[in-house]
C-alpha cells in the first residue's frame, strides 16, 4: 500500500515502494516468472487483444484489477494477464511496455517527473476515485478507555501499553511490508519517541495480528490506511501527528510530520494509452468510490471469495456503475 502524494511513499504503500531490488512475479497459468529477466507475454502485444495489469500486494489494489480484469475479460472479450510488482519496480516496468497499466498509484513524484513528464514512456489515467490516507491508528476500544493517546505528543505516557517481545522494551509500532516506503523509523526518531518499528512481514500477516489483539482487546499502535476493508471488522482512530504541510516530507531523514490524503492515481504505459483501443479507454473510465473498492476487498480478505468471484458479484450487483465506463 505506498501509497500517497508528493511524500515518500507512499509507496506504501511508500506508504500506502518497494526499497531497493524488487522480486517480481508474472502471475500466469504456467507458474512464476522472475519479471526482470521475461516481459509478459501478452503486455503491448502488437494488434493482440490483450492487457497486462499491474497489481499491488495489499487487497485493495487487488479489487481494482480484478473488477477491471472481470469486465476486460467478460464484456470487452480481451485476454488479462496480472504481474505482481512493487511499487516503484512497477513503473520501470510500465515504462517498458511490461505491463500496461496501473491501477492504484499513491504517489511517486520522481518516477511521475522522469517518466511521464521527461521521457513520455508513462499517460496519466486520472483519478481512480479514491483518496487514500496513511496514518497511526489505536483501537477505538483503547482510545475510549484514554482520550488522549490519540495526541502524538502523549504517545510516550503510554509506551509501556505497546511494549512487546519484538520492540526490545520499547512501546511497539506496527507496521505491515518492509518493502512498503514509509515514514516511520524517521518519525519515531524526529518526534524523540521511545517506540520501536516493527514489521509484521505483509498486509495479510498485519491484519491477522490486529484482529488477534482486538479479541483480546490488547492494546496496539499501527501504521494502517485507508481505503481499508479492515476497518469495518476493528474500528480504529487514528492519533493525530504534526499536521502535514506541503514539503514537509520532502527530506526522508527529517520527517516529522503526518502523512498526506493523496487522490489515488491511475497510468497508462505511453504507447498502450494511444493505441489500447477499447482496453485502454475503459481504463482511462474507470472510477469508482472507496466504498466500492472496500465491498470487493472485504469479499476477497474477509469472506474468502476468490478475486474473480468477488469481482463477478460485484459487476452483477452494479451495472449502473461500471456501464459507464464503457460508454
Amino acid at each position: 500500500m505506498t501509497k500517497h502524494p508528493k511524500s515518500t511513499k507512499l509507496s506504501r504503500r511508500t506508504a500506502l515502494i518497494a526499497a531497493g531490488a524488487a522480486t517480481v512475479s508474472l502471475l500466469t497459468g504456467c507458474g512464476a516468472a522472475d519479471m526482470t529477466k521475461q516481459a509478459s507475454p501478452f503486455a503491448n502485444a502488437q494488434g493482440a487483444k490483450s492487457v497486462t495489469l499491474s497489481v499491488q500486494s495489499w487487497v485493495g489494489a487487488q479489487s481494482n484489477v480484478a473488477v477491471a480484469q472481470y469486465i476486460l475479460e467478460h464484456k470487452l472479450g480481451y485476454r488479462v494477464d496480472t504481474v505482481q510488482v512493487d511499487e516503484v519496480p512497477a513503473w520501470d516496468a510500465l515504462s517498458q511496455g511490461r505491463v500496461d497499466a496501473i491501477l492504484e498509484d499513491w504517489g511517486h513524484p520522481d518516477q511521475e517527473k522522469r517518466y511521464v513528464e521527461d521521457k513520455k514512456t508513462i499517460a496519466r489515467a486520472g483519478d481512480l476515485g479514491v483518496t487514500g490516507h496513511i496514518g497511526w491508528f489505536v483501537p477505538t476500544y483503547l482510545a475510549k478507555q484514554h482520550p488522549d493517546i490519540t495526541d502524538w505528543k502523549n504517545l510516550n505516557k503510554y509506551a509501556s501499553l505497546f511494549r512487546t517481545a519484538e520492540s526490545g522494551g520499547k512501546g511497539q509500532l506496527m507496521d505491515g511490508s518492509p518493502s512498503y516506503v514509509t515514514n516511520d523509523k524517521a518519525l519515531v526518531q524526529n518526534l524523540k519517541l521511545n517506540y520501536q518499528v516493527v514489521f509484521a512481514g505483509s498486509e495479510a500477516a498485519q491484519i491477522t495480528q490486529m484482529k488477534q489483539f482486538a479479541k483480546q482487546q490488547k492494546p496496539f499502535l499501527t501504521y494502517w490506511y485507508s481505503p481499508q476493508w479492515l476497518f469495518k471488522k476493528v474500528p480504529m482512530t487514528e492519533v493525530k501527528l504534526p499536521p502535514y504541510k506541503d514539503g514537509c516530507d520532502a527530506d526522508a531523514a527529517k520527517v516529522a510530520c503526518a502523512y498526506p490524503h493523496t487522490p489515488l492515481q491511475k497510468y497508462l504505459n505511453a504507447g498502450f494509452a494511444k493505441s489500447g483501443g477499447k482496453a485502454a479507454a475503459f481504463l482511462k473510465k474507470f472510477k469508482w468510490t472507496t466504498e466500492d473498492q472496500n465491498d470487493v476487498s472485504l469479499m476477497i480478505a474477509d469472506e474468502k471469495l476468490s478475486p474473480q468471484d468477488a469481482a463477478k458479484k460485484w459487476v452483477d450487483s452494479h451495472p449502473d456503475v461500471w456501464k459507464r465506463w464503457l460508454t
